[in-house]
């Protein structure tokens, strides 16, 4: 992993690379997460929730996780081949894009890896755009893919 100074855009850049680094730690995708979530989101279309019906009727076979669980499990499995120091802060800025490209079947593993796409300064800090993949364990294509923007600040004072 490489260290570089938050305000350091020109060292970000230089570590942009169309190579996605190492898979980072596995995480579970239990059937009782994708019910947690359609509770807590009110997202509850039987494609998630509905164990019998989707074996039946489902494209997939089975369950599957909400996009959007996918996308918010990152935190426990992020592999990031940057260590940003110096910041005050750092607030999540938005994403350059997100797409689902895979289904996240009830019951499988998933893991994640990441790329630095580049770095810009910014009034109020630098913005350091990463790309990630998340993908079931085992499984080539990706289930999601993520522009993550990042805005590093300078210590207040």
């Amino acid at each position: 992993m490489h260290e570089v100074k938050f305000d350091d855009v020109d060292g970000i850049n230089a570590l942009a690379s169309d190579e996605f680094g190492d898979w980072g730690a596995e995480v579970e995708v239990t059937q009782e997460k994708i019910n947690g979530f359609a509770e807590l989101t009110g997202d509850t279309q039987w494609i998630h929730v509905d164990v019998e019906r989707a074996k039946k009727e489902s494209p997939f076979g089975g369950p599957i996780a909400h996009g959007f669980l996918t996308l918010s499990l990152l935190p426990g499995m992020a592999s990031f081949p940057l260590q940003v120091t110096g910041q005050g802060s750092a607030v999540n800025y938005g994403a350059s894009g997100l797409r689902f490209l895979a289904p996240v079947p009830a019951g499988s593993r998933i893991h994640a890896r990441s790329r630095v796409v580049g770095a810009e300064a910014l009034p109020k800090g630098t913005l350091i755009t990463a790309e990630i993949e998340i993908a079931v364990v085992g499984v080539e294509k990706p289930s999601l893919r993520y522009g993550m923007q990042i805005l590093y600040m300078a210590p207040r004072g």
